[in-house]
């Protein structure tokens, strides 16, 4: 039980997974964060540089097969192929996909005073992607955007602001192409708890807000996506399965009837609360996929993490 579900057979680490159905399809197509948990290089190298990776399943979410990376996603003023790609969010709307991608010039070896963008690319089919560019949002350090339709009608997307302690933000678009900033939704340092990685998505009568806070996922609820009430956490307390003891990790959430799948990473191999400065080694770089069950009982979102192998929750 709470076995993963799916390791990266190159890089071996997969981190930031998103999961969207390939319309007119059985087919579930998984975008992740390809870090390069074997690359050398000095102190951060080794999570920049990282293309964006693909796997498919077609039982369901029950088994997942390694397709590849997504080409055609640099700029075109930069180096083709050595630059980074992080935490994609995808979304068919309109007629077509969407997908705004944590983008970074080159290949960094720290985090201080590097830029992200947020850039937005569109695709008929999940494999040719059109760049539209970059979007202005609240600073130069913006990364792991979450888009969702809300229930004013327009879509709005929160992301992660480095520049500002870490908080989430919102940006807010009629069409999915011209935005508004919004303002601050979730302080973070010195205000708050430091995060990333939001998901947004409804269940169970409520809409619900989750974040990364690096020792499990805050939880976050609304009555109309712009007021958040804080729960609680989930995902601090381990699985049962040996590879899923450590802190679920930036996660996507598809919410159906009456459960939501949510897929997450995991280091098995860091101590993460021994050696809070990062994974010390190759070993603790690797990552692995994993998911669970969400329901909402009374109000309260609850997880469970021990779905048994071999089960498929999309649906």
């Amino acid at each position: 039980m709470s076995a993963p579900i799916f390791r990266d057979p190159i890089e071996d680490g997969a981190a930031d997974p998103v999961v969207v159905r390939r319309e007119g399809t059985d087919e579930w197509w998984m975008f992740y964060t390809n870090r390069r948990a074997g690359a050398e290089g000095p102190k951060f190298s080794w999570i920049h540089g990282s293309a964006i990776g693909l796997a498919m399943s077609i039982d369901g979410g029950a088994s997942w097969h390694y397709r590849g990376t997504v080409a055609g996603l640099d700029d075109p003023a930069d180096t083709p192929g050595g630059n980074t790609h992080w935490a994609p969010e995808i979304l068919f709307a309109e007629g077509q996909y969407h997908m705004f991608l944590s983008y970074i010039s080159g290949v960094p070896d720290d985090w201080r005073g590097i830029p992200r963008t947020m850039t937005h690319f569109t695709s008929p089919d999940l494999v040719r992607w059109t760049r539209v560019g970059p979007i202005n949002l609240s600073s130069r350090r913006v990364i792991d955007a979450c888009v969702f339709k809300c229930p004013d009608g327009r879509w709005r997307m929160w992301y992660k602001d480095e520049a500002a302690g870490s908080s989430t933000w919102s940006a807010s678009s009629a069409d999915l192409f011209d935005w508004q900033l919004e303002g601050r939704v979730l302080a973070g340092s010195p205000y708050g708890d430091p995060h990333e990685g939001p998901n947004v998505f409804a269940l169970g009568g409520y809409y619900w807000l989750i974040v990364d806070e690096w020792h499990g996922q805050g939880v976050f609820r609304s009555d109309d996506t712009r007021l958040w009430k804080r729960q609680g956490l989930i995902g601090a307390d381990p699985g049962a399965h040996e590879a899923d003891q450590r802190y679920m990790r930036h996660a996507d959430v598809l919410a159906f009837r009456d459960h939501a799948a949510m897929f997450y990473f995991t280091h098995p191999e860091w101590d993460e609360r021994s050696q809070a400065e990062g994974p010390p080694d190759v070993a603790a770089r690797r990552t692995a996929i994993h998911q669970a069950r969400l329901t909402v009982v009374d109000g309260v979102l609850l997880c469970d993490r021990d779905v048994p192998a071999g089960v498929g929750l999309l649906g």
